[in-house]
């Protein structure tokens, strides 16, 4: 039996499995607070942990961490969204804690192990998995196992830049497509562009209660599907910057499927994932045309820890 832990920026998972697909024994979801930091979640993994692995029998844990990791020595590189987990060796501590061997990845990695093995990637060679929610992600599983590159990782997808206008870091495919970046993007035609589109922006804003700190991409879905044009034109854009990153990567990487999931995919396959096909096939390499799939993902909430538990599996033997 092996323990997940998914570590987020708004929520932390763990769960009891197999690591072979099957459902969760246990499952616990708690809300994370970003003012206590890294602190507070390695409090709250160490009460909720300790405690499954005393009612369960537990060989060895795996972790999905919500941004960059360095494996080479088990450290976290930092969080974009809480403070505390610069350089953190995320592994040691965790052993040390949870007195159990630990293996590490990234929230992506391990999302696109788990929909290659147990999901929408079921029995399809080369798999890659892309993730669009509050930022964008991408794996690459080969034959179940993922591809990690020679240093820190690969398939940085949303931090691709598009275009050679984009010379900063924060000029990124993520700052357009991902969810903060559809709204951010929203916000500003908001301020910009009410003679263009006075309808538009008044019902926006009547959505949000005038607040456009409250915007987020549920409401300009909702926005988008009701005829509101400026919020078609903000998705338009992220999808066609984001279907323009996933032609690079099938075209670097030849995969037969790829996977998208995240928050912003549950738009639906009408206002999203129909259009981002056609993005795809507008920039990919030609000779690539028709010889991949482009699905939803299908695990759902918990695909990080099915796939964190898969390398545990595969990491540590079965149980």
């Amino acid at each position: 039996m092996f323990l997940a832990i998914e570590v987020g920026a708004t929520k932390l998972q763990l769960g009891i499995g197999t690591g072979d697909g099957a459902a969760l024994i246990d499952l616990r979801r708690v809300d994370v607070e970003p003012a206590h930091g890294a602190d507070g979640i390695c409090r709250q993994i160490q009460d909720i942990g300790t405690e499954l692995i005393r009612q369960h029998s537990v060989t060895a844990v795996g972790i999905g961490f919500g941004g960059p990791v360095d494996l080479s020595c088990g450290e976290v590189i930092q969080s974009h969204q809480i403070d505390g987990w610069d350089r953190f060796p995320l592994v040691s501590w965790a052993e040390s804690t949870l007195a159990r061997p630990v293996c590490l990845g990234n929230d992506a990695v391990m999302a696109g192990l788990g929909e290659a093995l147990f999901g929408a990637g079921r029995g399809e060679p080369a798999v890659l998995y892309s993730n669009v929610g509050s930022g964008i992600g991408g794996a690459l599983i080969i034959n179940g196992v993922s591809f990690l590159g020679g240093s820190r990782g690969a398939q940085e997808i949303g931090h691709l830049r598009p275009g050679l206008h984009a010379r900063t870091a924060d000029q990124s495919v993520e700052s357009l497509a991902s969810g903060w970046g559809l709204t951010q993007v929203a916000i500003e035609r908001l301020n910009n562009s009410a003679h263009e589109h006075p309808g538009a922006v008044s019902d926006l804003l009547a959505r949000c209660n005038g607040d456009t700190d409250k915007l987020d991409t549920k409401i300009l879905a909702h926005a988008m599907a009701s005829g509101n044009e400026l919020a078609t034109d903000v998705f338009r854009q992220g999808i066609r910057v984001y279907g323009w990153a996933l032609a690079q990567a099938i075209t670097l990487a030849g995969p037969n499927l790829v996977v998208v999931g995240g928050g912003v995919a549950l738009v639906g396959e009408t206002l999203y994932l129909a259009p981002l096909r056609q993005e795809i096939e507008r920039y990919v390499f030609p000779p690539r045309l028709g010889t991949y799939q482009v699905k939803a993902a299908e695990l759902g909430e918990e695909v990080v820890l099915h796939g964190a538990l898969a390398l545990a599996r595969q990491t540590h033997g079965t149980d």
